[in-house]
């Protein structure tokens, strides 16, 4: 019994939601698909998994543990119904951690216009402030949507039309306190590479995006100077704020203490077993392991700053599960 963190993947990113339905037709707008649905009635609470799964789709057709970039919306019930119910969206106290979702898009000035006309709303769109290169629309819940471009902004002011079916899940987004202990878990202990670091020392904060590369190496900048990684999906972003490290008192929300929102993001593994053993004899602390509970196919590490991660089977490498 072996695992190769070359293997892994990151499946998907979860976040809880009001209504279903409206937040299914906002991302069905922005492209996505539901290729998964899992009811759970006992427990009075529902799991929607949406994905880019068109032709041009980089993980079309696949089992959806095999895939990276889907999005698992959460759904407890009677929620739609409480006119006092809203989520957290993770980008103000108290709530705050988690910041956003990424998808990239063909010609990101008529994708925001096609999200515009629709009726959303945007936390910044392309003309607001000095980055013009990047907009963030607003989901229902009012969770922020990074919209950036795969091919380069300045070739196309003057495109009117985009295929939503081109666009790609790109990253997630996540604060974090300490970017030395944060780097150093993520890549000696979930096995990711990092692919990409952006300094703002101006404004005193880092970016580093991390990737499962498999046997690739690590890219060199494409083209696209402004997003080298736009044409990948399954990216974690962490983001750092210079001197959070240095205050003991400090620490970021995990979106599962109230208020509550953004809940996890989640590996898939090759062999469940073995790798979480490998997690175990590297000190990980638990949320649950595979042992813990009725559910014995998942199991949640801790990352430095309390976020949960998901550990579950790629069904395509090893059938554990009928799900």
């Amino acid at each position: 019994m072996a695992t190769d963190p070359k293997k892994y993947s990151l499946n998907h990113t979860m976040l809880r939601v009001k209504d279903p339905q409206r937040s299914i037709k906002y991302y069905e707008l922005l492209g996505m698909k539901q290729v998964n649905k899992i009811e759970n009635p006992d427990a009075k609470f529902d799991l929607y998994f949406l994905a880019y799964d068109n032709p041009k789709s980089l993980s079309a057709g696949q089992h959806w543990t095999a895939r990276q970039g889907i999005l698992e919306l959460t759904h407890n019930y009677g929620t739609e119904k409480d006119d006092s119910f809203k989520v957290a969206n993770g980008n103000s106290d108290p709530g705050k951690g988690f910041g956003h979702i990424c998808i990239s898009v063909d010609a990101i000035q008529a994708a925001c216009q096609r999200i515009e006309d629709a009726g959303y709303k945007f936390q910044k769109k392309l003309t607001d402030g000095r980055m013009r290169h990047i907009a963030f629309a607003l989901d229902p819940d009012g969770y922020w949507v990074e919209i950036i471009a795969f091919n380069p902004v300045d070739k196309t002011e003057d495109v009117k039309e985009t295929d939503p079916a081109t666009y790609k899940f790109n990253h997630s987004m996540i604060r974090v306190k300490d970017h030395e202990k944060s780097l150093k878990f993520y890549q000696d202990i979930m096995g990711m590479s990092l692919i990409r670091t952006s300094e703002n020392e101006s404004n005193g904060f880092n970016l580093y995006f991390l990737a499962y590369l498999g046997d690739e190496a690590v890219p060199k900048e494409s083209a696209n100077g402004v997003n080298p990684t736009a044409e990948r999906e399954g990216l974690l972003e962490l983001t750092w704020n210079y001197g959070t490290e240095k205050d003991a008192n400090f620490k970021y929300h995990n979106g599962n203490d109230e208020p509550q929102g953004f809940g996890h993001i989640c590996i898939a593994v090759d062999d469940i077993d073995a790798a979480c053993k490998r997690f175990e004899e590297k000190g990980v602390n638990w949320k649950k392991k595979l042992t813990d509970g009725r559910m014995k196919n998942i199991a949640f590490v801790l990352d430095p700053d309390g976020y949960w991660i998901e550990v579950i089977q790629n069904e395509k490498m090893k059938r554990t599960s009928n799900w």
